[in-house]
């Protein structure tokens, strides 16, 4: 699916928005001017089916050995549900850390040492979100084949993590590819978008932290 496609889905629910003046701060502690809320394309019917219809694409011709699929809790869910209808598999959900209360678990749903999973992201930043459900995965002795999600920074950070945990992800749009499709539908101006680029450009060097 072209990654302009899912960008225009994602513009056209509102999901990208800019403040240069006041940036947003990531969960790793960056400070960013846009901010990608991908939990609005679940208002969207016609663009999330093909949001799960792409990612169940990637999935199908990258990761054919998966047998379950996982979303991560909370943006992750919603599209790991879809996923596994259409694939005909069983899926779970991964929360950040394990729940204080009953029976303390990390992970929702039926795991088994058999399983090959796949996670299902809705953005990827830095990774560390992604590799938290990785590491609570194996810990139940869950093979991980992969990450797929539907936007990525683009980020040589994240590509280094996902390397040093020997997984690979992939991902259905991009910050290029969501700031093309910005400037060619008028969303964002060309002054926002040198500024975006100037800073994505700092951020990919690690000039910013």
């Amino acid at each position: 699916m072209d990654k302009k496609e899912i960008a225009k889905i994602l513009l056209h629910v509102g999901a990208v928005e800019l403040s240069p003046e006041d940036p947003f701060t990531w969960a790793s502690g960056i400070q960013s001017p846009i901010y990608c809320d991908n939990r609005l394309t679940m208002s969207d019917p016609i663009g999330r089916k093909k949001i799960a219809e792409g990612l169940a694409g990637l999935i199908k011709e990258y990761y054919a050995e998966t047998t379950l699929i996982a979303g991560t809790a909370t943006a992750g869910i919603p599209h790991a549900a879809w996923i596994a209808d259409i694939l005909g598999l069983p899926m779970v959900y991964i929360r950040s850390t394990a729940k204080g209360h009953g029976r303390s678990r990390q992970i929702e749903g039926k795991v088994t040492s058999l399983d090959k999973a796949i996670i299902i992201e809705d953005l990827i930043s830095t990774g560390g979100s992604s590799l938290n459900a990785v590491k609570a995965l194996r810990s139940e002795n869950v093979e991980v084949t992969g990450v797929v999600s539907i936007f990525t920074y683009e980020l040589e950070s994240a590509d280094k993590a996902f390397e040093e945990a020997g997984l690979s992800y992939k991902s259905l749009t991009d910050f290029n590819a969501l700031t093309e499709a910005a400037k060619d539908s008028g969303a964002i101006t060309d002054v926002s978008i040198r500024e975006l680029l100037e800073w994505h450009g700092k951020l990919k060097a690690g000039l910013l932290k």
